[in-house]
């Protein structure tokens, strides 16, 4: 009798047991979304890029001369006037060139002398035989040879005087060779870079050589960036502007929009315009080349009606329907992940219909359409549709499954993870 009692309590406790997981391991589990509030508020819609900061006027300061840099002015971080001399190139090739100039046109000025010199005495020589002529003293032919000779002259004369001329054309030449191995700054500002040392010859047979590069005023700085042709339509003059750089960690710069070029960038397809940010520098804190990353202010709105992002990008999950007719839902599970949909060129989304889902009376997701505006890349502006503030609407689900790999246990099992007959199988 007490061996089939102790059968009898074996058979009821395996019962019990297969019951609880037959009940609750077998059963679908409810699934339940998280939720987030519509609000209202100010919603930014900004473009970001990458530019440099370059100074607004740099100067290249070259040689129009070939030869070796005797001597060097100016240095790096060198504060310049127009007109001082920040580079000397070795003069003395060019002093000679000038002296056999001088002496090519004083050999000139000479050959035209004597030339007009004989001018004088062939016009003689025509002068008197023509006024023997009518005494008939001397022949025709003598007439047509003084003749002759004097128009000679007279054409020599004007090659001594192109002569000159070409002489005086080389001696300018040889002076303005000479002026310019003398280097000077052309603007007042500083020297950001120098490329040449002393020794070093430079060639200008067929490119100006940069020897130094001058900022006109490191005070008026620009950032240089590259904006994409899908966010262009939203670049416009004076728009605000805010940029960081890798020097200044938290700290953050304005600017404006000075310049939008109109010349595209093409690299690998991709199709790109410099809009250039003014920036005020006195602090002297922004350095040429300097990278700096760039939020441009594209459209505002304040004290809007806004809903998350993820709302928009929500859709119910597939699940087995409760009557075991397949699976429903209105597409693949929400996938969960940060950011907005895509800034159009005017920060907006389009103005287009998008669909959000809110929980029903019955539990189950309900789809209500609106109207949406700028997107900030978390929050969206609502411009229309049946939806207030303090609205509830779905951003993402849950199940208890998920909750219980996340440590939630049932009760009474002393912490140990249960699994279903499903994940036993498995």
């Amino acid at each position: 009798m007490q061996r089939l009692g102790l059968i009898l309590g074996v058979a009821v406790i395996g019962l019990a047991i297969g019951g609880y997981v037959f009940f609750n391991g077998e059963r679908k589990e409810p699934v339940r979304y998280r939720t987030a509030g519509v609000e209202r508020g100010d919603v930014v819609s900004v473009v970001s890029a990458t530019g440099t900061i370059n100074p607004v006027v740099s100067v290249q300061v070259g040689t129009q001369v070939s030869g070796m840099i005797k001597s060097l002015h100016a240095d790096f971080n060198t504060e310049v006037k127009a007109g001082d001399t920040v580079a000397i190139i070795d003069p003395e090739p060019f002093k000679a060139r000038r002296e056999q100039a001088a002496s090519n046109l004083e050999m000139a000025r000479s050959n035209l002398a004597r030339a007009r010199a004989d001018l004088a005495q062939r016009k003689r020589e025509r002068d008197r035989i023509q006024s023997l002529v009518a005494e008939e003293f001397v022949s025709q032919n003598d007439v047509d040879v003084a003749r002759t000779n004097y128009e000679s002259a007279s054409a020599q004369v004007r090659v001594g005087e192109a002569q000159v001329r070409q002489a005086e054309a080389a001696l300018n030449v040889a002076d303005l060779e000479l002026k310019y191995t003398v280097i000077r700054s052309p603007v007042d500002g500083i020297v950001v870079a120098r490329n040449v040392e002393v020794g070093q010859t430079v060639a200008a047979s067929f490119s100006t050589p940069n020897l130094f590069l001058i900022a006109l005023d490191l005070t008026k700085m620009q950032v240089d960036t590259s904006v994409s042709e899908s966010d262009i339509g939203g670049m416009a003059e004076g728009k605000e502007a805010t940029f960081t750089v890798d020097a200044y960690p938290g700290v953050q710069f304005a600017g404006t929009i000075r310049q939008v070029r109109l010349a595209p960038i093409n690299v690998q397809n991709v199709v790109t315009y410099n809009v250039v940010v003014g920036v005020d520098n006195q602090d002297l804190r922004l350095k040429p080349g300097m990278t700096a990353n760039v939020s441009i202010v594209v459209a505002q709105k304040d004290q809007v009606l806004k809903v998350p992002n993820a709302a928009l990008r929500f859709s119910p999950p597939q699940r087995d329907r409760p009557d075991g007719r397949g699976r429903e839902g209105h597409g693949a599970k929400t996938e969960e992940r940060t950011g907005g949909g895509s800034v159009g060129a005017s920060g907006e989304t389009g103005g287009q219909m998008r669909k959000i889902w809110k929980v029903g009376s019955d539990g189950e997701p309900e789809p209500s359409a609106v109207q949406t505006g700028i997107s900030d890349g978390v929050w969206t502006e609502v411009t229309a549709g049946p939806v207030a503030e303090y609205d509830t609407v779905i951003v993402g689900v849950e199940t208890l499954r998920s909750e219980r790999r996340a440590g939630e246990l049932p009760p009474g099992f002393g912490g140990s993870q249960r699994r279903s007959s499903r994940d036993r199988s498995s």
